[in-house]
């Protein structure tokens, strides 16, 4: 919520779709706690402003990599799901696919007549 309300300040209300809509969701559902977020959000806004541009810079990829990762956009797939530390592969079965038409090509074929003798 605070990553959201930190966006939304620092573009000026300009959110993704998905993001209005998990911002308004957010709101809703933590709206007692909402003008804690919101004033957590522009003291760490106030606080990145004054940092230096490199040290800015590469808190805000990192924050902006957690969120990908964590919360993936709609569309993109979900490192939870196919993850580095998992075994799946989300195009293993492309590959496999792939692979067996390949090699299905390359086999020589021996006409039905030729092969029984006839």
């Amino acid at each position: 919520a605070i990553y959201l309300a930190k966006k939304n300040i620092k573009r000026k209300g300009v959110l993704e779709e998905y993001e209005k809509e998990h911002y308004n969701m957010l709101n809703q559902k933590i709206n007692y706690k909402w003008d804690f977020v919101i004033m957590q959000a522009k003291e760490q806004y106030k606080a990145g402003k004054e940092r230096k541009k490199e040290d800015r810079y590469a808190l805000d990829c990192q924050e902006r990599a957690y969120w990908l990762v964590n919360r993936a956009p709609p569309g993109m797939l979900d490192a939870l799901e196919y993850g580095l530390d998992r075994v799946t592969d989300p195009n293993e079965n492309k590959v496999n696919q792939i692979m067996y038409y390949q090699q299905a090509i390359l086999k020589t074929r021996v006409k039905s007549s030729v092969s029984l003798g006839g």
